[in-house]
């Protein structure tokens, strides 16, 4: 392994960089969707909404004390602004949950793009060198001028390797947070709609405030 590494040239450490890069990306991801998973805590999230139809907005405060859900931290965010837009106030944190799940998504996306070019950059450099030897030796050392295309082909399969291999958790995460997306929206529109219904139910004929 070391030795096809030195085979491929000084394009190999770049590649390097990206594969460490990609790892460390992905395992920081596992490690966080692992952890979000076992933070969510349906019957909670349930039950929140049933105190929110009753109105019982302190019951709902000690309910969540110390909840790490994502939904319940966007639904608590709307439910403390009430009095002024609930709405705004949920998509606000909302963006700030998908933020952090999209966190390094970026980087993966880069590498995908990133590693096969530095790939092909090494085969330009390796076919270089393998016309540089053949135009100065001739034919009489076919070993220096197989290293060169050794080089090109080394470079090249490592660079479609990351990325391919970067190409899934990629994909993968990136439906996490369109689930993580689909599960806010729907949740917080159920809050709204209670607490419209709510609000609409408490209002006099006269309308509202008399």
């Amino acid at each position: 392994m070391i030795q096809i590494f030195r085979s491929g040239g000084p394009v190999m450490y770049p590649l390097l960089a990206c594969s460490i890069l990609v790892l460390t990306v992905i395992i920081d991801r596992l490690i966080f969707w692992i952890a979000t998973d076992m933070r969510r805590k349906q019957p909670l999230l349930e039950e929140v909404i049933d105190l929110c139809q009753a109105g019982d907005w302190e019951a709902v405060r000690k309910k969540v004390t110390g909840s790490r859900d994502y939904i319940i931290r966007v639904l608590i965010s709307g439910i403390l602004h009430r009095e002024f837009s609930m709405a705004k106030a949920m998509e606000a944190a909302a963006v700030d949950e998908l933020k952090r799940m999209r966190r390094y998504l970026g980087v993966l996306d880069t590498m995908i793009t990133v590693a096969p070019l530095l790939g092909i950059f090494g085969t330009v450099i390796g076919i270089i060198t393998s016309f540089d030897v053949l135009g100065s030796t001739g034919i009489e050392h076919p070993q220096q001028v197989t290293a060169g295309i050794a080089q090109a082909l080394i470079t090249t399969a490592t660079g479609l390797g990351i990325a391919i291999l970067s190409v899934f958790p990629y994909n993968y995460f990136n439906s996490r947070v369109e689930n993580a997306a689909h599960a806010i929206e729907k949740h917080a529109t159920m809050l709204e709609i209670v607490y419209e219904k709510m609000n609409g139910g408490s209002q006099s004929p006269e309308g509202p405030g008399r």
